[in-house]
């Protein structure tokens, strides 16, 4: 009993010590931790929070339900079921015989019609929509004995470097070639590349 006694003793003085370091709080002694101004209150206040030590805002991405999963985890772990549970229902629809899912209590359901009429549509849709897609590109072209395939309002022709301009000092030294702006090919350049080409 007196084991007891004592011990239940010490454990009510330590926490009436534990108390009491709590009531006779003193300044830190780090000048670190001492707050100087309201602008230091407020980063330290800023700094308590935990998403805060990273210094970026919790996007959609990075918050976690109650310490739990990211919220990008949980929108593809059921976009993944209902991508499974969709493609079971559609095969059930259109596979299964009439009298197995009569037997199951489903009666109403749409026409098996349209379980091979919805892809096919999707699929002609797809192929027509890149036929279309190209044709509008042919149309944009101007033809071939345009001169807009040659020049228009948005050439940049090419600005050749004059070295004799540029070293108008008269001195024989090296002159810095500086690197050409974009520019496009003149008719005469490509003709005589490609003369060039052909001849040799």
């Amino acid at each position: 009993m007196c084991k007891q006694s004592r011990l239940i003793d010490t454990q009510v003085k330590k926490e009436k010590e534990r108390k009491g370091d709590m009531e006779e709080w003193s300044p830190p002694s780090s000048p670190s931790l001492v707050v100087r101004s309201p602008r230091q209150t407020v980063s330290l206040l800023r700094n308590r929070h935990p998403w805060r030590e990273s210094r970026s805002p919790p996007t959609s991405t990075s918050t976690s339900l109650a310490g739990g999963p990211k919220l990008s985890e949980v929108y593809g772990f059921v976009g993944s079921i209902t991508t499974v549970i969709a493609t079971t229902v559609y095969l059930v629809w259109a596979y299964m015989p009439e009298r197995c899912l009569r037997s199951l209590g489903i009666t109403y359901y749409p026409s098996r019609y349209w379980a091979l009429a919805v892809p096919s549509f999707v699929i002609v849709a797809t192929a027509l929509c890149m036929v279309v897609y190209v044709g509008f590109n042919f149309l944009a072209t101007p033809p071939p004995t345009s001169f807009n395939t040659i020049f228009d309002e948005y050439s940049r022709e090419r600005t050749m470097f004059d070295p004799a301009n540029a070293n108008a000092t008269g001195e024989e030294e090296e002159v810095e070639r500086p690197i050409e702006p974009i520019s496009d090919i003149s008719i005469d350049q490509i003709n005589s590349l490609m003369r060039d080409f052909c001849g040799s």
